[in-house]
Order: structure tokens, then sequence, then C-alpha cells
């Protein structure tokens, strides 16, 4: 069992960072989008951000040199990130429900740093683990593991009774949707009672670590905590494989959608990349646009789809 542990963990490690990784490039290759030109842009200068102006609004703008307002984006994210700021002002009832299981996988994510840390210290330094540290990184990984899996189970159980009860939500609901709530639930609640329930004498959390870096197969993992473990680790590879990989879109979605208001220089790289798309042959079904894939984007925005209609 320890040995399975070991393989499913790791495997699960390369599979969610090489799928998220192939999911970014997939986001950054894609064309360009329409710009929605939403204000406030947070990274305007803080005077212009304050009531959602823009740089277009001083004079000769496009002799100017703008500063990016690195701060303000920043804050923007952040507050955007960790506490859902925008579910909040619009859905509160279902920030009530997300932002506790958001939040508590934020914890839990802070809690696999804290035993990582606490694991790598044991295998490097074991002497300042004998001594304050260890009681530190004890404490701190016990509490972010407890307020986490607490906070994430309260959140998916709240957003699926929400997804099952909520009339106006059934029709965006798919059976995916379920899925993915009730395989949370259980993979968290499987290793909670698994720690929860772990017999005397059982490993503590950062030897079980120390033990995957080490691949000491000799370590006995109780068997629910690695069943829990499994289905954990399971559950963070087929992440990156669906719609909960939104952690990564979402950051397109803001920079290169929401907040893209760079300039369209002559020669520069976004003229270059809109020439490029002008030579592309659209298909669409309605006839009146003949875009058949014979004619070109510049064919087809410079042509009037009434011509030849009899009036």
């Amino acid at each position: 069992m320890t040995t399975l542990v070991y393989v499913v963990l790791v495997l699960s490690v390369v599979v969610f960072v090489a799928a998220t990784v192939a999911r970014a490039v997939m986001y950054a290759r894609m064309p360009l989008h329409l710009r929605w030109e939403l204000y406030p842009v947070p990274h305007e200068a803080p005077d212009r951000a304050a009531h959602g102006g823009s740089y277009f609004e001083s004079l000769d703008w496009w002799t100017h040199t703008e500063r990016y307002n690195l701060v303000g984006e920043l804050k923007a994210m952040f507050a955007e990130m960790i506490f859902l700021k925008a579910l909040r002002e619009f859905n509160v009832a279902l920030w009530y429900r997300s932002f506790p299981f958001h939040f508590g996988l934020y914890l839990l994510i802070a809690t696999v740093v804290l035993v990582l840390g606490a694991a790598v210290a044991t295998i490097v330094v074991p002497a300042a683990m004998a001594g304050a540290l260890g009681p530190i990184l004890s404490v701190a990984y016990r509490v972010t593991g407890i307020a986490g899996v607490t906070l994430a189970l309260a959140g998916a159980a709240g957003l699926l009774h929400r997804r099952l009860t909520d009339e106006k939500l059934r029709p965006y609901t798919t059976p995916g949707d379920i899925f993915n709530l009730v395989w949370f639930l259980v993979a968290f609640g499987v290793l909670a009672a698994g720690y929860a329930l772990r017999p005397a004498g059982a490993p503590p959390t950062p030897a079980l670590v120390a033990g995957l870096l080490t691949w000491d197969t000799t370590l006995e993992i109780p068997g629910l905590l690695a069943v829990g473990l499994l289905l954990s680790a399971l559950l963070a590879a087929y992440i990156p494989f669906t719609h909960m990989s939104h952690f990564v879109g979402k950051y397109f979605t803001y920079h290169a959608v929401r907040w893209d208001d760079a300039v369209n220089r002559r020669g520069g790289a976004i003229e270059r990349t809109l020439a490029e798309y002008l030579t592309y042959k659209p298909t669409w079904a309605a006839r009146h646009v003949k875009a058949d894939g014979t004619r070109t984007w510049a064919e087809v925005a410079t042509t009037n789809p009434t011509e030849g209609i009899r009036k």
C-alpha cells in the first residue's frame, strides 16, 4: 500500500503540473480577444483608477509613455483571488458557499507547503526540528489543515446543496458538476477521517512526506489515511482537465480581455497580429456575410453584405 500511495502521489503531481502548464500555454496562444474596455482598469494611475478613468483621457495620449500601476493591479488581483470580491458584490448568496470552499483550498495548499517544509527540515536539519522549529511548524500545519478541510467540506456541501435545490441554477448544472463536488466531499472527508482516526504510534504527517522524498517503503501508512491520500491525489490530477481549471483561465480573462488596454501602434505587435488575422478565411453559417471559406477576413470586412439584394 505504501508504494502504491507513493507512486500515485508522484504521478498525480506530475500530471497536475503538466496539464496546468499545457492549459496556460493554450490560453496564451489564443487569438487576440475583443476588448471589454470595462473600467476601472486597476493598472491605471491611482487618480484615474479611482473614478474609472483611462489614459485615453490625457491630451495627446499617444505621445506619452504610461506608467504601469503594478501595485494597483496586485491589490485588485489579491482581492479577487483570495476573497472572491466580484462574486460577493454581485451574488452574495453564492459567495457564502463559494468563499469557504475556495479559502479552504488555499489553506490546504498552505498546509501542504508547511508539511513539505517540515519534511525537508526533518531530512536536512533534524536538530532544528528537534528544537523550536518542529513544534512551531506542527502547530501551523495543524491549524491550517483542520481549518482548511473544515471550510472546504462546508463549502462543497453548500455548493452541492445549491446545485441540487436552486431552480435558477438547474439549467446550468451538469452531472459533471455534481460528480466534482461529491468527489471533493468524499476525498476530503476520508482524508480528514483517516488523519483523525489514525492509530497510536502512526508516523506524523511530515514523516510520511519525508518517507516519500526518501522513498522509504518500509513506512506504514494507516489504511484509511492511505485511501484519503489516494483520492485527494487523483482529484488533484483530474482538476486541470475540467472547468475547475478556471484558476488558470481567470488570469487570462482579466489580463488579456478585461484589462487589456494596450495601444495598437503602427508597426507594433498588435498591428502585425491583426494583419495576419485578416488573411484568415472564416466560415460562417450566416449566408448574408458570405464567409464561405474562400474569402479572407479583409474581403468580408470590406464588403457590403447588402449589395445585390433587391430593395
